[in-house]
């Protein structure tokens, strides 16, 4: 018996089933992928180019024009001549730290921040829950409650500077002839006060005091916004089965509304504390920073058009950004992690 060996022909080779000619044709296929790729991607790059183009030269390149200032000792009468590459110096950052005032002003824009963002939401919760149920005008009081926030502050600090005004206001008209008042408040003018409490005359910060409530005034409708929203959007079964098991309010509140709002109030929160951080032109129109509430957005200002001190200024500013930044990435870091978990 003779075995004859079959070797394959160079039609018959192993394509690994696909045939012959079927190389050419999926390499054919990749090219005309990746063409289509290349040019989606073009086409992708074509419609975000003017958003590029506007942060680049909006957000990015001032950034980078105030970091080159705040190392430079730059005035205002040089900045024509100024550079992005000139002589750096940390004198800027260690003049800032060391000036009379700075740390006073950095806790006093950590006590408005706080107690600002606090009563904002506080009153929004307040408002959203009060207004949860339908009656008859709850959109009309809806509407009104958003005035504070989309009024112009122009116009919301000039009624505020006039009701509070202590010769002609209309608070310390009432404050004197209804709650008994001895002399009129000076609200936006006065350091301190002495309030009597149980015998004992406590000092009150009031113009500090002051520019918080109007800062929680203007800003709950924000927080009045978005609870709202997460309050519709609840469903209604689990408080109608803690209604039938016997539960009071405060207890469905604690156990059912609020666990499920948390999520939402740690959000309003950040954003809240950010702007607030930041705020500037609250206090400079009620106070002009005077009176203990002058913040370090309001220093940064007065070095900028009252000294001319245009590095310092920008070094200032930095530190702000600085401090804020610490301040949420400490709070990402202790609360981030239970914000995922509920």
């Amino acid at each position: 018996m003779s075995t004859e060996l079959v070797t394959p022909s160079s039609g018959s080779r192993d394509t690994g089933g696909r045939g012959p000619g079927a190389g050419p044709g999926i390499g054919k296929g990749r090219r005309k992928k990746s063409v289509q790729a290349a040019e989606e991607a073009r086409t992708g790059l074509a419609f975000i180019s003017p958003t590029l183009i506007i942060v680049l030269v909006m957000v990015v390149l001032p950034i980078l024009w105030t970091v080159s200032l705040a190392f430079q000792k730059i005035k205002l009468l040089d900045l024509r001549n100024a550079g992005v590459i000139g002589d750096y110096t940390l004198d800027n950052f260690a003049a800032v730290l060391t000036s009379g005032g700075f740390l006073q002003a950095l806790l006093t824009t950590l006590a408005y921040s706080i107690f600002g963002t606090a009563f904002a939401l506080a009153i929004g919760l307040v408002a959203a829950l009060a207004l949860r149920r339908p009656f008859r005008g709850r959109g009309l009081v809806r509407a009104v409650l958003l005035l504070p926030y989309v009024a112009p502050v122009v116009a919301a600090a000039f009624v505020w500077s006039t009701a509070l005004n202590p010769q002609y206001g209309i608070v310390n008209d009432w404050g004197q002839g209804l709650l008994g008042w001895k002399e009129p408040i000076a609200f936006l003018s006065s350091r301190s006060d002495d309030l009597s409490i149980l015998g004992l005359d406590i000092g009150v910060p009031t113009a500090l005091l002051t520019v918080i409530a109007f800062e929680a005034w203007r800003s709950f409708p924000f927080a009045f916004l978005f609870l709202t929203a997460r309050l519709e959007a609840m469903p209604d079964t689990f408080e109608e089965a803690a209604v039938i098991d016997g539960a009071t309010p405060l207890q469905r509140f604690r156990y059912i509304v609020f666990p499920q709002l948390w999520p939402t109030l740690a959000v309003l929160s950040v954003l809240r504390f950010i702007w607030t951080f930041n705020n500037f032109d609250d206090i400079y129109l009620l106070t002009g920073g005077g009176a203990g509430t002058e913040v370090v957005a309001v220093r940064v200002f007065n070095y900028l058009t009252a000294r001319y001190d245009i590095g310092a200024a920008a070094a200032q500013a930095l530190v702000l950004a600085a401090i804020l930044a610490v301040l949420v990435l400490v709070y990402l870091k202790l609360f981030g992690r239970s914000e995922d978990a509920a």
